[in-house]
C-alpha cells in the first residue's frame, strides 16, 4: 500500500525525523493562507509547493515548484490543481491532483539519498545510502553503481550504531552531521519495523546551511516515501486508514474486494488466469503470438463462481478488450467448478466478445464436457485443448476482427 508524501511526513515526526514545516491544502486560497502562515511562523524566504500523487518524478511533470511569495504560491497551486500532472510514473494522460503541501524552503548545501529495503535474497533489510541525492535512484544504480552504499540490517538486532556511524562518513557527514545521520537512519529502522513497511525512502535527505543553533547545518528530510506490505495490514488499522481510493485504479480496487489481482495494461487481450506465474506465462505466449494482453488477473487457487463472475466483469469493462483467454490449471481448484462458473458468467455477464477457454487438471473431462454442451448458448466460446492452441486461437480472433 501506498501513502501521499504529507502522510509519510507525518508518520517521520511521530518518530522523531527532522523534516521542514509544511501544511497540506487542497485549494488556491488555501495555499496562499498556507504560505502567510509559514512566513509568520517560520520566518521562510520561500516554500515547495508539492503536488501530492503516488507517482513519482513529480519534478520533471512539474508537480513540484519554488515560489518566494503568497501570490505566487496561490497562482503555481492553482496551476498545478487545474490540470492532470504527467510524469514518468503514471499514464500518458497523467493523474488529477487533489491535494498540495506547502513546505517551508530551506538553504540547502548538499543532498543525500537515504532509504530501506527488504532484501530478500539476503534475508534482512538493507539501508541504502548515496552522496549523490536528488536523482532518480534508478539512474545512480545504473550509472554509478560504485555511488551505492548498502548495509546489511539484521532483523532481530536492528541496525547497530556502528553500522549508522560506517555509513554517515561513507556520506561525507562531518562534525554533529554525523550524528545527526546516524540517528536518523536508526528511527527510519525502528518506523519501518514497526509500521512493516516494504519501502522506505528519503530523496533528498539534505544538510542546510550552518546557523548558531547548528554550526555544521541541520540534517533535514524534505521527501518522505513509504510503501507498507499489504499482507501485514490486519495488524495496522490506523495505517489502512490512510489509503487514498482516488490515487487508485477503479477496477484494481474492485478487484481487490474478491480476492483478485489485477493490473490493467495496454493491450486487447484480456486474461483471466489462476496463479501469477501461470499469468505471467499466459501474457508471454499471448505476446509470442503477436498478441498484446489488457491485463494481468489471478483469480487464485481456489476461485468462486462469485470471484470468476466479478473477474469477467472487470476484464469486460475495459472498452479496450477486443477478446478473452482463460487459462485454468486446476489444482485446488477444480476444472468443472471453473467451467461452472465460466457458464454461470456467461449467463450474468455475457460475452459479446471471442472467449478462448483452455482448462487442465482436476476433473478437465468434466469440464470439457460441461462447456461442450454450453458452446450452443455461449456461441462466442472457443475450447482450446493446451496453452499454444489457445494462444493461436485468441490472437487469431483478434486478427479476424481487425479485418
Amino acid at each position: 500500500m501506498k501513502i501521499h508524501e504529507y502522510q509519510a511526513r507525518d508518520l517521520f515526526v511521530k518518530h522523531g525525523i527532522p523534516v521542514p514545516d509544511a501544511i497540506v491544502v487542497r485549494n488556491p486560497d488555501e495555499a496562499q493562507r498556507a504560505y502567510q502562515k509559514l512566513e509568520h511562523d517560520s520566518h521562510i524566504e520561500s516554500a515547495v509547493v508539492k503536488a501530492q500523487v503516488h507517482a513519482g518524478g513529480r519534478g520533471k511533470g512539474g508537480g513540484v515548484r519554488l515560489v518566494r511569495s503568497a501570490e505566487e504560491c496561490r497562482k503555481v497551486a492553482a496551476e498545478i490543481l487545474s490540470r492532470p500532472l504527467i510524469t514518468p510514473q503514471t499514464d500518458p494522460e497523467g493523474v488529477k491532483v487533489h491535494r498540495l503541501m506547502i513546505a517551508a524552503g530551506v538553504k540547502i548545501t548538499k543532498e543525500y539519498y537515504l532509504a530501506l529495503a527488504v532484501d530478500r535474497a539476503r534475508h534482512g533489510l538493507t539501508l541504502i545510502a548515496s552522496a549523490e541525492g536528488g536523482m532518480d535512484i534508478e539512474t545512480i544504480a545504473r550509472e554509478k553503481p560504485d555511488k551505492l552504499i548498502r548495509e546489511l540490517i539484521h532483523p532481530s538486532v536492528g541496525l547497530r550504531p556502528f553500522q549508522a556511524r560506517k555509513v554517515a562518513y561513507a556520506l561525507g557527514f562531518t562534525g554533529q552531521q554525523v550524528r545527526a545521520g546516524g540517528k536518523i537512519m536508526h528511527q527510519l529502522c525502528d518506523l519501518f519495523i514497526a509500521s512493516d513497511a516494504s519501502l522506505i525512502e528519503i530523496n533528498p535527505l539534505v544538510v542546510t546551511g550552518p546557523t548558531q543553533d547548528y554550526p555544521d547545518g541541520r540534517v533535514l528530510a524534505i521527501d518522505a516515501k513509504i510503501d507498507f506490505d499489504d499482507n501485514a495490514l490486519f495488524r495496522h488499522p490506523d495505517l489502512t486508514e490512510l489509503a487514498d481510493p482516488t490515487e487508485e485504479d477503479p477496477a484494481e480496487r474492485r478487484a481487490r474486494q474478491y480476492g483478485l489481482s489485477y493490473i490493467a495494461l495496454d493491450g486487447n487481450i484480456g486474461c483471466l488466469v489462476n496463479g501469477a506465474g501461470l499469468a505471467m506465462s499466459t501474457m508471454d505466449i499471448i505476446k509470442h503470438h503477436g498478441g498484446e494482453p489488457a491485463n494481468f488477473l489471478d483469480v487464485g487457487g481456489s476461485a468462486s463462481e462469485e470471484a470468476v463472475t466479478e473477474a469477467f466483469r472487470i476484464i469486460l469493462g475495459d472498452e479496450h478488450v477486443k477478446a478473452v483467454l482463460v487459462n485454468i490449471f486446476g489444482g485446488i481448484a477444480r476444472c468443472d467448478t471453473i467451467a461452472r462458473a465460466i457458464i454461470a458468467a456467461a449467463g450474468e455477464v455475457g460475452f459479446n466478445v471471442p472467449l478462448v477457454v483452455r482448462l487442465e487438471g482436476t476433473n478437465v473431462e468434466e469440464a470439457r464436457r460441461l462447456l461442450d454442451a454450453a458452446q450452443a448458448d455461449i456461441p462466442m466460446l472457443d475450447p482450446a485443448r493446451d496453452l499454444a492452441e489457445a494462444a493461436k486461437k485468441v490472437t487469431s480472433a483478434i486478427g479476424a476482427a481487425a479485418v
